[in-house]
């Protein structure tokens, strides 16, 4: 009754006129919202979001993260898998993937790669002989049947399918039964076999090495589009990267920049065990192909919704266009939307002693400073610059308009989400935000943003932090409301100083890398992520969906361009 209480009250306020009293009575009943929250952690509340009523959890499921959990008669199950059905099915995949090669190679012989040649008649041959080994390659995997709902569309009524949620490399499932084209690597055509068969659906191949690879894929792309289904389909994952499949994040506007009918496609895996998802933190990707053949049974369905065309105006906003699908595709799955993007899973696949857990509020942090437009432009210099204006403010706390200010941003909702996630009695510490601030721009770099905090909390004389600050320096570059630093500080702290430098904690890092388990500063432990590590350096990992990103940096310039 409280929750709906709640719910209802921001409904009328928000319907109220937008003066002044609006935006203080709505941010001190966000504000009840998010300590109520906090202290009834399992308790959902509802808000409205974007004018629909949504429901919120505390407990949010990361979409980046993913985590397997065995029963004793499951693990026995796949110990006897292991050693029987597994090694069958995997050789039985790799000889159907060489059979298939010399068919592909056939076909490709002599093709232009530039103009679509009427189809002969052993070119159609191939294209069935290519389908029907595909298939039972799958079958041998244990995907022995697959549940196809709806009515594909022709390439001249939809020449785009958008497929969601992403996944997993099984998601190439509908790829080789429709034998649509994809959106791919150029590096991917040089490898062997595997680059044989992915030249035979005529991919849109992305150039890391050629600057203007972005402009001329999404040339491309409206090129074969606006052929009058000459084309074959281009099958397009918009979502950019794989999810848990928990939700819909934000869809790159890559495959809605021609402006031309798209088909919205659902890939489901109605599966007990999920075995199928691989994200940045959780199972590899080798781990995920031994547990899924290791199954006796592996469910996918894949069901086409109606064409959409869009209007008018969602033709000169690919965003408006993008989104507008996405609410489509997100009903009919019954997922929640969550505007996280690609860049924001970084978060999620940097390793090292601060990996973030999967509770972490830093993914919506992420999310409205992208929003409002403080991330971009964020360099070493900017938050060199930042972290010196906290300093200078000597500790002093901030009330919300207080922060707007420090930001130089009107007063609108979203600033007052990013002040809810730092509110403590009304006011908060501007320093927590420039080290929130650092990690979603420098994620590989979590040195630099623990030396930054130690540049604005540390005393003036010996450049030391005492105990709570350490914790707070902590649990803001971890995204969490608790640490339990106590342990950890003594053992630092050998010689009993009550303070510690900078250098006393890199040294206690080359000596314990895994102190956040060790001295269990955590209540759940951190999972691990499913890719190799990253350097530091890099700060441009590449997806770990089989199709390549070619979205434009700036959508709405080259939207402009094309009118």
């Amino acid at each position: 009754m409280q929750d709906q209480g709640i719910g209802k009250l921001l409904q009328r306020v928000r319907g109220a006129p937008r003066g002044r009293l609006y935006w203080r009575l709505c941010f001190f009943l966000k504000i009840y919202v998010y300590s109520f929250s906090m202290r009834f952690p399992n308790r959902k509340l509802r808000t409205v979001v974007d004018g629909e009523d949504a429901g919120v959890s505390a407990h949010f499921r990361n979409p980046f993260v993913h985590e397997l959990r065995f029963t004793p008669l499951q693990k026995l199950k796949i110990a006897v898998m292991t050693v029987t059905l597994f090694p069958v099915r995997l050789l039985f995949a790799a000889f159907m993937m060489l059979l298939a090669w010399p068919f592909a190679f056939v076909a490709t012989v002599g093709r232009s790669e530039d103009a679509v040649e009427p189809l002969s008649w052993w070119r159609w041959l191939v294209d069935l002989v290519l389908k029907a080994i595909m298939r039972a390659m799958w079958f041998s995997g244990g995907f022995h049947w697959v549940r196809v709902k709806g009515r594909p569309a022709l390439p001249s009524e939809a020449p785009i399918l958008t497929m969601a949620p992403h996944s997993s490399y099984f998601d190439a499932i509908p790829v080789t039964m429709t034998m649509a084209s994809i959106v791919m690597k150029a590096e991917s055509k040089d490898i062997p076999v595997w680059g044989t068969l992915i030249k035979f659906i005529r991919p849109v191949f992305v150039s890391r090495s050629d600057q203007d690879s972005r402009r001329k894929t999404v040339e491309e792309i409206k090129r074969r589009a606006c052929s009058d289904g000459e084309w074959p389909q281009i099958m397009i994952f918009p979502e950019g990267t794989c999810t848990n499949r928990s939700c819909l994040i934000a869809f790159k506007p890559g495959a809605f920049i021609p402006g031309v009918p798209v088909q919205p496609v659902l890939l489901r895996y109605p599966n007990e065990m999920d075995t199928i998802s691989w994200t940045w933190q959780g199972p590899g990707a080798f781990k995920i192909l031994w547990l899924t053949l290791c199954q006796l049974h592996n469910s996918v369905e894949i069901e086409y919704l109606p064409t959409y065309t869009p209007s008018e105006e969602e033709k000169k906003d690919p965003a408006l266009f993008a989104k507008n699908v996405r609410r489509i595709m997100a009903k009919a799955l019954g997922l929640r939307i969550i505007d996280y993007s690609f860049e924001d899973c970084q978060l999620a696949m940097a390793k090292g002693p601060l990996r973030l857990p999967k509770h972490t509020c830093l993914l919506e942090f992420a999310r409205l400073v992208r929003h409002l437009g403080l991330k971009a432009g964020v360099t070493d210099e900017v938050l060199h610059e930042e972290a010196s204006r906290a300093r200078e403010l000597c500790g002093s706390r901030l009330d919300v308009e207080g922060f707007s200010q420090y930001l130089n941003q009107p007063m609108t909702e979203a600033v007052q989400d990013v002040f809810s996630l730092f509110e403590e009695h009304g006011k908060m510490d501007v320093r927590e935000y420039v080290i929130a601030l650092s990690v979603v721009c420098r994620p590989f770099r979590y040195l630099e943003t623990i030396k930054l905090a130690y540049r604005m909390f540390e005393a003036q004389e010996d450049g030391a932090v005492v105990e709570d600050e350490l914790a707070v320096i902590l649990k803001t570059a971890l995204g969490i409301g608790d640490f339990a630093v106590c342990d950890l500080f003594r053992a630092i702290d050998c010689q009993d100083k009550g303070k510690i430098t900078f250098d006393d904690f890199c040294r206690f890092l080359e000596d314990c890398p895994d102190f956040v388990e060790q001295y269990h500063c955590l209540s759940e432990p951190i999972p691990q992520p499913s890719r190799e590590s990253t350097s530091p350096s890099e700060s441009q990992p590449s997806t770990n969906g089989f199709c390549a990103d070619f979205s434009p940096r700036d959508p709405s310039t080259h939207s402009k361009k094309q009118n």
